[in-house]
C-alpha cells in the first residue's frame, strides 16, 4: 500500500511518476478491494437468483429468509452499491498518482475512508439481519439453503475486507497531512545571531604605498605635433613702385 523509494503524497506518488499495473495489482489495497467487490457481486448475485420463492400453498414470492422481503431488499441494494463502489474507487486508485494537486488527493481519500466506513456498517447491519432471519427460517421446503448460507457468509466476509480497507484510507489519509505539514521552504537566515565566523570578512592590512618616479620629459626633443611660425609670403618685384594712374 505505502509507497516506497519516493517523494508520495497521500500514499500515492507524486504526479509524473508513470502507472505500474503489475505494482498496482499486487497492492495489498487492491487486492482487498477486488475481493470486497467478489464477496458483493455474490451476496446481490444469490439474492437475486434464488433469494424468492413461492410457497406451495401461495403463487406469491417470498423472500429465503423467513419470508422477509426487507432482509432481501437491504442486502441486494447494500451489495449492488458496494459493487458499483469498488469499481469506482478502483479507477480512483489509479487516477490517484495522476493527481497533480493535492487538493484532489485529499478529497480522494476522503471519500474512500467515509465511504468504507459507512459500508462496514452497513455490512455489519446486514449480517445481522440475515443471519436472525435466517435463524427464524424453520420451513426450509424447497429453499436453496446453499445461496442462504453463501448470503450470510459472504455478508461476514464483507465486514472484514471493508473494515481493512477503511484502515488503509485511515493511514493514507494521515501519511498525507503529515506530509503536508513539512513546510516546503526553509530560511537558513537567522537574524537574531551575528554574521556566522565562516563567512566574516577577513582582516584589512594596509601596506605602505610608495609612488612611481617618472623621468622628466626631454625639452630637446621636437615636437612633432606643434605647428610652424607664421612667415608673411614675399612681394614680387616691382609691386612696391606700382602707382595707380592719375584721372
Amino acid at each position: 500500500m505505502e509507497e516506497k523509494g519516493g517523494a508520495s503524497a497521500y500514499g500515492a506518488s507524486l504526479a509524473g511518476g508513470g502507472f505500474d499495473f503489475y505494482k498496482f495489482v499486487r497492492q495489498p489495497q487492491t487486492i482487498v478491494r477486488i475481493l470486497s467487490w467478489i464477496f458483493a457481486l455474490v451476496v446481490f448475485a444469490s439474492i437475486s437468483t434464488e433469494g424468492y420463492i413461492n410457497s406451495t400453498h401461495s403463487a406469491e414470492v417470498k423472500c429465503i429468509f423467513n419470508q422477509n422481503d426487507s432482509a432481501c431488499h437491504y442486502s441486494v441494494a447494500i451489495g449492488v452499491i458496494a459493487f458499483l463502489a469498488c469499481v469506482a474507487f478502483l479507477v480512483v486508485d489509479v487516477y490517484l498518482p495522476f493527481m497533480s494537486n493535492a487538493q484532489e488527493r485529499k478529497y480522494a481519500v476522503i471519500a474512500d475512508l467515509v465511504f468504507s466506513g459507512v459500508w462496514c456498517f452497513l455490512w455489519f447491519a446486514c449480517f445481522c439481519l440475515l443471519a436472525s432471519q435466517w435463524a427464524k427460517t424453520h420451513d426450509v421446503t424447497g429453499v436453496p439453503q446453499d445461496a442462504a448460507r453463501a448470503t450470510v457468509a459472504f455478508s461476514f466476509f464483507s465486514i472484514a475486507t471493508w473494515g481493512i480497507l477503511t484502515y488503509f484510507a485511515l493511514v493514507r489519509f494521515r501519511r498525507g497531512v503529515n506530509e503536508g505539514t513539512i513546510s516546503t521552504f526553509i530560511d537558513g537566515a537567522d537574524h537574531n545571531t551575528p554574521y556566522p565566523p565562516t563567512y566574516a570578512p577577513t582582516s584589512y592590512n594596509p601596506t605602505t604605498y610608495t609612488p612611481t618616479t617618472y623621468n622628466a620629459y626631454p625639452s630637446n626633443v621636437p615636437d612633432m605635433h606643434q605647428q610652424p611660425p607664421f612667415t608673411p609670403s614675399p612681394q614680387p618685384p616691382g609691386d612696391a613702385d606700382y602707382q595707380p594712374p592719375s584721372h
